[in-house]
Formats: structure tokens, C-alpha cells, sequence
């Protein structure tokens, strides 16, 4: 008998020093910083092995702590790799045994009931310990697979084994003494702050969960009681952050603000709340404050990538595969770098800090030509940047706001160069399927097909408003004329009638192509109008000058100019009619929505409104004069 227990001890004693040697090296490793999924691989190959022989034999009370903290290694080896069904599994077995020993009764179907049987059938205090621990890693399980309702029915349960280790009973003490003793099997991580890490992610995606469900005031109770656990900066910044978001969809702005501002004070590179906030400052129009965390988050974005924040002792299991929600990535997703920078170059153009704006321009499209691109450190929203030529007409714009007209036609040839030779000869518009069809051959498919037509159409459009701003009205006539000639390409066919060239009383706002296509033309024609006039040529001037009016009605430069043409051809009753028109029309639209390529030119030669009011004024006296004097020497018949 005492042969056979010395034999028992021996098999212990051999485990105990088996496991603690892969711990060791684990962690001599980690501390080397050399581990890697292969080594992970490997640590998790061991712990099976070492499982398996320690199963060998029928489960007994003296074994049983041992092998449930074997079990609760290779588990952590497992879910750090994200295997998570054999991590599962492994708890099932190890749980089973257990019942095995403590004779306790258990539904194999119940999968909670399994481990509330567990629970009230363990007696011992090692058992116990151990079986604790494997709770824990249940419950990473559950929450790293996004059971969110499971982890709540079994509230009670988690939250006792969360005050019980964090109390020191079951906890993994043996560091607290600052050595470790041969006889004493180590664990990968401390169960103690497994449970805190633990805890606190729950909050956080429960909250994310309540949030998406539009249950703003319960998310936000929990996420506050949340911000002040035992936690990494990262995911205390995390539940500022999502209290935020609750305190936005309760339409409490400033409040929300100030809890992004939380969320960066405790952790200053969390990016989700930067982007929260610029969203906040658009919302409520505060344009330089929303410049402003544009240009800070894209510099955030661009700081080299950091790991996540691991807990000691508490590496393999790190925030980001524990809180993997989808609700919780959409919160936490913010643009990529580049589409950051285009946005502020955007904002920048539109808000008058044009060379700003040119600046960040020209920034992007080095960015995109270089073949170091930014990679991001956190959830990025997919969000495609505009395509490459339509990037180039608006850094092209803003070079001509600028002033340098030039660079901007250099940026409109790489245009014109790189979609001249695919332009189909003829594009059809259908109404109903809304889609194009092109009579050329080797021509690109679908909506490129338009899409290159009205890119190239911008680029000449640009470039004979360089021309004009230079005064150079022969190469500005020939620009405009050239973009006019690409647009009249365009077809459109309504459902039982033939193609024909599109009118502004058959553009609708579904029809985003058509709006465009319409406004270029009214934009050319105004254009080479207004080219006209500066060489006296008023009738040419009058002619494109009443076509784009049709085109596009809104025109102000158009229609002030056509107002002027007329003016000069003494037609001056006209003339005033047509500015008044123009008056009221431009009050009521708006290009704030408007790719900045399509909006009026800035440049070229200007009509002072003011001036303009006046003559209508003086033209009003005269005319009664008029009227007056004829009364008073009537014409008789």
C-alpha cells in the first residue's frame, strides 16, 4: 500500500515539475519578447501531452487540482490562438471528471447547470481554487464568442467568483511572496486579474450591445460604474469613450464631449474618441474645432502601431480577443489616415484656408503614390477614398483658389492623359435600369464609362478657368469648348422615347451623374460666354451665355453676365429682369454639397453686385421720367 502511494506521489511530483518547467519557459520567453503563434502552438501541444497523462488514469481527489490546473494552462494556450471550440471542450471534460469525483449530479445538455452543479458540489478548498479558475476562462470563452446572454444569466455566479479571487481565495497568491515553491504547480496567468480584465470588458461590450439596441440610459449606467474597476488606461478610455456615444444619442453634446475628453486624458491615443468629437463639433457647426481634431487624429493615426496594453501576468489573453462585438468595432472604428487627410483637405478648401487645404492635398497624393503606406493601430471604418482622378481635379481646384494655375493645369492633364484614349464616342443613360451603355470599342464597363466622361469634362472645365484667370480668352474659349464637346456625348433615354442630349427638366436628385453632366455644361458654357465678352464677341457671348442659364438656372455668373451682355446691347429692362431672376435663384441654392470642382470660379472677371443694383436703380428713375413725361404729353392717335 504505501509502495503503491509512493508511486502516486512520484507520478505527482513528475507532473507538477513537467508543468511548471513549460510555465518557466513560457515566461522566460515572454520576457525575451520572442513569443510567437508558433511558440504559442507549441506551449498549447505540451500542456495536451501532459494532459493526457495525467488522464490516464481514473480521476482522484489528490489529482484533481493538478489536473485542472493543467487544464486551465492549455485552455489559456488555446484561447489565445482563438480555439476557442477545443478550449471548450477541454472545460467539459475537465468539469465532468470532476463531477466523477465529487459523485455531484449534472445534465450533460445544461451547459450552466453543468457548472452550477460543479459549484455547489466542490467541497475542497484546492478543488475549489481550481475549479474557479476555469470559470474564468469560461467566461473569456463566452465573451470572446460574443455570448452576451449567457455571460448575463449567469451574473450571480460570475460576480461571486470575481469578489472571491479578488479577495485572495482561489487567487494565484504564490507571487505575492516573492518565490515559488518546486511542489507548486504555476499557471500561465494570474486568475485574479484575469477576472478584473475580465469584468471590465463585460461592461464594455454589454454596453455596446445596449447601446446598438438604442438603450442609451442602461449602457451608460453600467459603463460608469465600469470607469472606476482596476483596468488598463486603454480600457477605462473605452467606457469614457462608449459613455460618450450613449450621451450623444441622448442628444447631450456638450456632455458627450467632455466625456470624449475623459477618454483622451486617460489614454491620449485613443483615436475613437478624436473622431467622436470631430463628428460632436460638425453637428454643431463649430467648423475650427472640427479642423482642428481632424488634424490631431490624423496625426494620432500616423504615430507608429502599438500592441495592446496586457495586464502582468495576464499576456496571452489581451482586450482586443476578448472584445471582438461587431457593435463594439463600429464604435470603436474610425476612418483610415489617408481618408482622415482628405477630409481635412476638404474642410480646409471649403472653410477658406485655401493653402492650408492645398497643403493637405498635396500631401495625399504623395501619400497615395508612395509605397510606404500608413497602417492603422486600430478598428478602421471602410470608407474608400474618392477615386485617384476625381483627388486630382480637387487638389487641382484648390491649386487654382490658390492662385497657381499652372500646377492646377498639370494635375488636370495627368487627368485628361490617363482617360483620353478609353472615352467612349457615345454614352446612353437609361432611365429605368439606370445604367450606361457605350458604342466604343475596348471601353471600360458599366459607370466608369460615365464616370471618365465627366472626369475629363471637369479637367478641361478647370483648365479653361486657368486660361481665363491668366486672360488668355482664345486658349479659355478652346478649354470650354473642348469640355462642351465631351458632354454632348451623353444621352439620355427616357422609357419611350429615343436618346437625347439631357436637359436640366430631366435631371432628378437620384440621378447624381445627370446633375453633374448638367452642371459641367452650364459651367463650360458660362465659362466661354464670359470668354466671349472680354473679346467684344456679345452675340456668341448672349448665345452660351442663355444655354447655360438653361442648363443650369442657379448659375450666378451667368446670369449676371447675361445680364451684362444684355446691358450692352442696350436690351437694359432685360437686363435688369435677368439680374433680379438671378438673385432670387442663387439665394435659394447651394454649393456647400457640391465637389469643389464643380462649384463657380472664384477667378476671372467679376461683376460687383452692388454696382449692378445700382444701375437697375438708376434705370428705374429713368424710367418713370419717362412715364412721366409721356403722361404729361400724351401720344394721340
Amino acid at each position: 500500500m504505501s509502495n503503491k502511494m509512493h508511486q502516486t506521489s512520484s507520478l505527482l511530483d513528475g507532473w507538477i515539475q513537467e508543468n511548471n518547467g513549460l510555465v518557466n519557459t513560457w515566461k522566460q520567453e515572454r520576457g525575451e519578447d520572442v513569443l510567437t503563434g508558433d511558440h504559442n502552438k507549441r506551449c498549447s501541444s505540451e500542456f495536451h501531452k501532459l494532459l493526457r497523462k495525467i488522464q490516464g488514469i481514473p480521476p482522484l481527489a489528490d489529482h484533481t487540482p493538478l489536473e485542472l490546473i493543467v487544464v486551465y494552462n492549455a485552455c489559456v494556450c488555446c484561447t489565445s490562438q482563438s480555439c476557442f471550440s477545443e478550449a471548450e471542450l477541454l472545460l467539459i471534460q475537465a468539469t465532468e471528471r470532476v463531477l466523477q469525483v465529487t459523485e455531484g449530479d449534472h445534465d450533460a445538455s445544461d451547459h450552466l447547470g453543468l457548472w452550477k452543479s460543479i459549484l455547489r458540489s466542490v467541497g475542497s478548498i484546492a478543488l475549489k481554487s481550481s475549479v474557479l479558475h476555469l470559470l474564468c476562462l469560461q467566461w473569456a470563452i463566452w465573451l470572446a464568442t460574443c455570448q452576451l446572454k449567457t455571460i448575463n444569466e449567469f451574473k450571480d455566479e460570475l460576480s461571486s467568483l470575481v469578489e472571491t479571487l479578488c479577495a485572495g481565495v482561489g487567487g494565484d497568491r504564490r507571487s505575492d511572496t516573492g518565490r515559488e515553491s518546486s511542489d507548486t504547480p504555476l499557471l500561465l496567468m494570474d486568475p485574479r486579474q484575469l477576472s478584473e480584465l475580465l469584468q471590465i470588458c463585460t461592461f464594455i461590450a454589454q454596453g455596446a450591445e445596449k447601446l446598438r439596441d438604442g438603450q442609451s440610459t442602461e449602457a451608460l449606467c453600467g459603463l460608469q460604474t465600469a470607469s472606476f474597476l482596476p483596468a488598463p488606461r486603454t480600457l477605462v478610455a473605452y467606457t469614457h469613450l462608449l459613455s460618450g456615444s450613449c450621451l450623444a444619442h441622448m442628444n447631450r453634446p456638450q456632455m458627450a464631449l467632455q466625456c470624449y475628453r475623459k477618454a483622451l486624458e486617460t489614454d491620449s491615443r485613443c483615436v475613437s474618441a478624436l473622431y467622436q468629437s470631430m463628428l460632436i463639433y460638425r453637428q454643431l457647426g463649430n467648423t475650427q474645432a472640427e479642423i482642428q481634431a481632424l488634424r490631431l487624429l490624423h496625426s494620432t493615426l500616423m504615430l507608429p502601431c502599438t500592441t495592446d496594453p496586457a495586464l502582468p501576468g495576464a499576456y496571452l489573453l489581451s482586450p482586443s480577443l476578448l472584445l471582438c462585438s461587431q457593435s463594439l468595432n463600429s464604435l470603436l472604428s474610425v476612418p483610415s489616415a489617408l481618408s482622415v487627410l482628405h477630409s481635412l483637405a476638404l474642410k480646409c478648401v471649403i472653410h477658406g484656408r485655401v493653402s492650408e487645404g492645398v497643403e493637405n492635398y498635396l500631401d495625399l497624393l504623395a501619400a497615395l503614390h508612395s509605397e510606404n503606406q500608413p497602417t492603422s493601430q486600430v478598428h478602421v471604418e471602410v470608407l474608400p477614398l474618392p477615386r485617384l482622378p476625381k483627388l486630382y481635379l480637387e487638389a487641382g481646384s484648390a491649386l487654382l483658389m490658390a492662385l497657381r494655375p499652372a500646377d492646377c493645369m498639370a494635375l488636370c492633364d495627368e487627368v485628361i492623359s490617363s482617360t483620353l484614349e478609353l472615352l467612349p464616342e457615345k454614352v446612353v443613360l437609361e432611365e429605368q435600369e439606370e445604367k450606361c451603355e457605350a458604342e466604343t470599342r475596348g471601353s471600360p464597363e458599366g459607370e466608369d464609362r460615365v464616370e471618365m466622361m465627366l472626369w475629363a469634362g471637369a479637367a478641361y472645365l478647370l483648365q479653361g478657368h486657368c486660361y481665363t484667370h491668366l486672360k488668355d480668352w482664345k486658349q479659355a474659349v478652346t478649354h470650354y469648348t473642348r469640355c462642351i464637346n465631351l458632354l454632348v456625348r451623353v444621352r439620355f433615354k427616357q422609357s419611350g422615347f429615343p436618346p437625347q442630349i439631357p436637359s436640366a427638366d430631366m435631371v432628378c436628385k437620384q440621378r447624381t451623374d445627370l446633375c453633374i453632366l448638367q452642371r459641367l455644361k452650364g459651367l463650360s458654357l458660362a465659362g466661354r460666354g464670359i470668354s466671349f465678352t472680354q473679346t467684344d464677341q456679345l452675340k456668341e457671348a448672349l448665345r452660351d451665355l442663355q444655354l447655360s442659364l438653361q442648363a443650369l438656372p442657379e448659375c450666378l455668373s451667368a446670369g449676371l453676365w447675361c445680364g451684362e451682355v444684355l446691358w450692352r446691347l442696350g436690351r437694359r429692362s432685360e437686363a435688369a429682369a435677368c439680374w433680379e431672376k438671378t438673385w432670387s435663384l442663387t439665394t435659394l441654392s447651394s454649393e456647400t454639397c457640391l465637389s469643389v470642382y464643380l462649384q463657380e470660379p472664384q477667378t476671372g472677371p467679376l461683376l460687383d453686385s452692388t454696382k449692378l443694383r445700382c444701375r437697375i436703380q438708376e434705370l428705374g428713375l429713368t424710367l418713370s421720367a419717362y412715364r412721366k413725361t409721356k403722361g404729361e404729353y400724351p401720344i394721340t392717335y
